[in-house]
C-alpha cells in the first residue's frame, strides 16, 4: 500500500509537468493547426534561465540560493516566464509568421530547424559583461533547491539546542526523545548562518533522556554545539513539499489558462482565430496579435514547467541532452492522446501518460517505462485518432 501511494503522488507530480508542456503544444495547434516542435526546447530554456537567475541574480541581491525565502522562488519563476515569453514571441515573429500562407510541410521543417537552432545555441556560453556569463554549455549544472527538501507529514519528536560534548557524527539531546521500533528518524540541524543540515539517526530504538548521545549516520560539517536541532520521525509515505509546490503551481496556471480562454474577450478572440482566421480578421480581430499572444502564453507555460522540473530534479543536463528530447516527446504524446487542440484533453493526457509511465515502471518493469508511453500513443491513434477528448473535424469541399 505504501508503494502504491508513493507511486500515486509521483504520478500526480510528473503528470502536472507533462500537462503544462502539453498545453503549449495544443494551444499552438489549436490556432495554427501545426506542431511547434521547438516548444520542448523552450522548456529547456526555462530551466536554464531559472538556473541563471538563481545562481547569479539572487547572490547579487544578497540572497543565498540555498536558504532563499519563498518569494525568491516566485521571482525566479516570474522572470523565467517573461524571458521565455519573449523567446516565444521572437520564434513566432521571425520563423513562423512569414510562412503563415505556406504549405504545412514548410512550416513543419521550419519548426524542426528552430528546435535544432535552440539546441545548438544552448551549447554556447555568452559573456554579457558586468560579471554575467550565461551558464549554458555542454556541462550539466546543479540547480539550487529554492524549495526546502522536506516532507510535510514528518513528525517532530524532539527539539532543542545541541548540548556540549557532541561531535560531527553525534548529537547531544537537550530534551528526552523516544525512538519507535520500525521507524526511521532524521536530525535536522539549523546553523546560525541559515544553513540547514540533515543526517539520519542510527541509534537503536528506545527512550533517550536529556544529555543522551545519539549517533548520526553521516557526519556534519562541524560539531553541532549550540545549534538548534529537531528530531523528526520520517513518514512511511512522505509528501514532499516540492511535489506539493509543483501540483499547486501547475494547477493554478491551468485554472488561469482555462479562465482566460473561456471567460475573457481575449480568449474568445483566440477561439475565433482557431475556428477561421479569415473570418476572424473580417470581424475586426487582430489575428497577428492573437497568434503572437498564443505563442507567448505557451512559452510562458513551458518556462514554468522548466522551472518546476529544475527544482524537482536539480541536475540540469546540457540543452541538447536526450533527456530533454524525451521529456518533450512524452508531453507531445500526452497532447495527442488527450486530443490535440483541446485544453482539457492536454491536461487529461498529461496525467494519463504519467500514470501509465509510473505505475508501469513499478508494477510491470522499469525497462518498459518509455515503451509503454509510445505503445499507448499507437493504441489511441488506432482506436480513437482524434484523442480521448478530441472531436473529428469536418471540412467542406
Amino acid at each position: 500500500m505504501d508503494d502504491f501511494l508513493q507511486t500515486l503522488m509521483t504520478a500526480v507530480s510528473v503528470g502536472s509537468l507533462y500537462a503544462l508542456i502539453a498545453l503549449g503544444y495544443t494551444m499552438v495547434y489549436g490556432v495554427l493547426k501545426f506542431i511547434n516542435f521547438a516548444h520542448s526546447d523552450v522548456v529547456v530554456l526555462g530551466a536554464w534561465f531559472s538556473f541563471t537567475l538563481a545562481t547569479w541574480f539572487l547572490p547579487q541581491m544578497g540572497i543565498d540560493p540555498a536558504a532563499a525565502p519563498w518569494w525568491a522562488a516566485c521571482g525566479v519563476l516570474f522572470f523565467a516566464m517573461l524571458a521565455c515569453g519573449g523567446v516565444g514571441f521572437l520564434i513566432e515573429r521571425l520563423a513562423y509568421r512569414p510562412l503563415r500562407r505556406a504549405p504545412r510541410l514548410n512550416v513543419l521543417i521550419t519548426a524542426i530547424g528552430v528546435s535544432l537552432l535552440l539546441q545548438n545555441v544552448g551549447q554556447l556560453q555568452f559573456d554579457l559583461g558586468a560579471g554575467l556569463r550565461l551558464p549554458f554549455g555542454t556541462q550539466p549544472q546543479g540547480m539550487p533547491r529554492l524549495v526546502p527538501d522536506v516532507a510535510l507529514n514528518d513528525a517532530a519528536v524532539a527539539r532543542g539546542v545541541a548540548g556540549e560534548g557532541g561531535s560531527s557524527s553525534t548529537l547531544v539531546l537537550e530534551h528526552p526523545a523516544v525512538l519507535e521500533s520500525g521507524r526511521s528518524y532524521r536530525a535536522v540541524v539549523y546553523r546560525d548562518n541559515g544553513a540547514v543540515e540533515r543526517a539520519r539517526i542510527t541509534s537503536s530504538t528506545g527512550t533517550y533522556g536529556a544529555g543522551a548521545v545519539m549517533s548520526l549516520g553521516s557526519s556534519l560539517t562541524r560539531p553541532p554545539d549550540g545549534s538548534v536541532y529537531v528530531i523528526r520521525r520520517l513518514a512511511r509515505v512522505p509528501i514532499a513539499m516540492i511535489d506539493v509546490v509543483i501540483v499547486v503551481t501547475a494547477g493554478g496556471l491551468m485554472v488561469l489558462l482555462n479562465l482566460l480562454v473561456y471567460r475573457s474577450k481575449l480568449g474568445m478572440a483566440m477561439r475565433a482565430v482557431s475556428f477561421n482566421t479569415d473570418t476572424a480578421a473580417l470581424m475586426g480581430i487582430p489575428v497577428d496579435r492573437v497568434i503572437s499572444f498564443t505563442f507567448v502564453l505557451g512559452a510562458m507555460l513551458a518556462a514554468a514547467a522548466g522551472f518546476l522540473y529544475a527544482i524537482k530534479y536539480t541536475t540540469l543536463q546540457q540543452p541538447a541532452h536526450a533527456g530533454w528530447v524525451l521529456l518533450g516527446l512524452k508531453a507531445f504524446v500526452a497532447a495527442v492522446v488527450g486530443g490535440i487542440g483541446n485544453i482539457q484533453g492536454a491536461v487529461l493526457g498529461g496525467f494519463l501518460i504519467a500514470f501509465i509511465e509510473q505505475f508501469g515502471a513499478v508494477y510491470v518493469s522499469s525497462d518498459l517505462r518509455d515503451i509503454s508511453v509510445f505503445a499507448v500513443l499507437i493504441l489511441v491513434l488506432l482506436v480513437r485518432p482524434t484523442g480521448v477528448l478530441g472531436s473529428p473535424s469536418c471540412e467542406k469541399v
